[in-house]
C-alpha cells in the first residue's frame, strides 16, 4: 500500500476504536505525514523504513530545533502506526518498538493571578463592538473560568445543556467521556442573559442552532481559533500581555486558584476531565513555587535588614 493508504487506514482505526477527537486525529496525521515526507528523498516509504531510519528522523528533528515534547509526540505516533501495521500483518516486524525517545519535560503551566482574571472578565463586558458580542464574550469567559473547560468543549457546548438555569452542566470531553461541572453564580447570570438574547433574536419558523455559541461557519459554532484570538484581544484590552495569555491559561488559572483555596486534588481532576491524577498533580508544583516565593518575599527574615537585626539580637 502507499503511504497515503497506510495513514488513512490507521487514522480510521483510531477514530473507530478509540473514539479519538478530531484534533487528536489531525495531530496524528500531521506528525506521520512529516515522517513520511522525510523518507521520500531517501527512497523509502512507511513499508520499508527500518529502525535506523526512524532514529535518523528523530536526529533530524533535533537538528531542526524541534522541542523535546514535539519529538516525543512524533515518536509516539510512529510507534502506534507500526504497532498497528504489525498487528494488521502489513509488516513482519515493528521497527519502532525498541526506540527510546526524549523524555518529556513537564513544564509548570502558565497561570494568572486572581486580579488578572478579574481584569479579563471585566474586559469581556466592554470590548465587543455590539451588545450581542459583549453578552457572548462575557458568557464565554465566565463559563471558562467557572469550569476550566477545554476550548473545544466550551465552544461546542449544546444549547440544550444550558436551559433551565442549571447549577451544573453536562460536558462531553476527550474520548467521549462525560462529566458534570458546576457553574458559579456569575457564570449562571451571564448564561441566562446570553440565552435571553438568543431567544429574543430567534426568527419564528426558522430552525434554531443546537449550539450555545452559534456561528455561520461549517461547524455551526464558534471555532477554537476564533476564541483563541478573542482571548488575545481581551488581554490586550485589559492591559495584560497577550503573548502570555490563552484560553488554556484560564483553564490553568481555574485549577490553580481552586487548589490555592483548599480544593481537593481529586475534585480538580474530575472537574478538568483528566483521565489520570498524575496529569493534575502538576498544579501542586505551581502552588509550591508560589509558596516559596511568598516566604522569600514576605517572611520577616527574608530581607537582609531583618536578617541582620535577628543576628544582633
Amino acid at each position: 500500500m502507499s503511504d497515503t493508504r497506510w495513514l488513512e487506514r490507521f487514522l480510521e482505526a483510531i477514530q473507530a476504536e478509540r473514539d479519538a477527537a478530531r484534533n487528536t486525529t489531525l495531530s496524528y496525521a500531521r506528525d506521520l505525514t512529516d515522517f513520511s515526507a522525510f523518507l521520500v528523498p531517501r527512497g523509502l516509504d512507511l513499508s520499508t523504513a527500518g529502525r535506523p531510519d526512524i532514529e535518523a528522523y528523530l536526529v533530524d528533528q533535533a537538528d531542526r530545533g524541534m522541542a523535546d515534547a514535539t519529538r516525543a509526540r512524533r515518536l509516539s505516533a510512529i510507534r502506534q502506526l507500526y504497532r498497528f501495521a504489525f498487528l494488521e500483518g502489513w509488516r513482519t516486524d515493528d521497527p519502532a518498538a525498541l526506540i527510546r525517545g526524549p523524555r518529556r519535560r513537564r513544564a509548570l503551566p502558565a497561570s494568572l493571578a486572581e486580579a488578572e482574571v478579574d481584569r479579563l472578565l471585566d474586559a469581556a463586558t466592554a470590548f465587543g463592538r455590539t451588545e450581542a458580542d459583549r453578552l457572548r464574550d462575557t458568557c464565554l469567559m465566565q463559563i471558562l473560568y467557572a469550569t476550566g473547560l477545554r476550548v473545544s468543549e466550551l465552544v461546542s457546548l449544546p444549547v440544550a445543556a444550558a436551559r433551565g438555569d442549571p447549577r451544573m452542566i453536562l460536558v462531553r470531553g476527550k474520548g467521549g467521556r462525560e462529566r458534570m461541572v458546576p457553574l458559579s453564580p456569575p457564570a449562571r447570570e451571564a448564561l441566562a442573559t446570553w440565552l435571553g438574547h438568543l431567544d429574543a433574536r430567534a426568527e419564528p419558523g426558522r430552525p434554531r442552532s443546537p449550539h450555545l455559541f452559534p456561528s455561520r461557519g461549517r461547524r455551526g459554532h464558534m471555532t477554537r481559533e476564533r476564541f483563541f484570538l478573542l482571548v488575545k484581544d481581551l488581554a490586550r484590552f485589559a492591559g495584560l500581555d497577550p503573548t502570555s495569555i490563552s484560553p488554556h491559561t484560564l483553564r490553568h488559572a481555574f485549577a490553580t486558584h481552586l487548589l490555592a483555596h483548599g480544593a481537593d486534588l481529586r475534585v480538580i481532576q474530575t472537574l478538568l476531565g483528566h483521565a489520570s491524577i498524575a496529569t493534575t498533580e502538576i498544579y501542586t508544583h505551581v502552588i509550591e513555587a508560589r509558596l516559596r516565593e511568598l516566604v522569600l518575599e514576605k517572611h520577616p527574615l527574608a530581607t537582609p535588614a531583618a536578617a541582620l537585626e535577628a543576628d544582633e539580637r
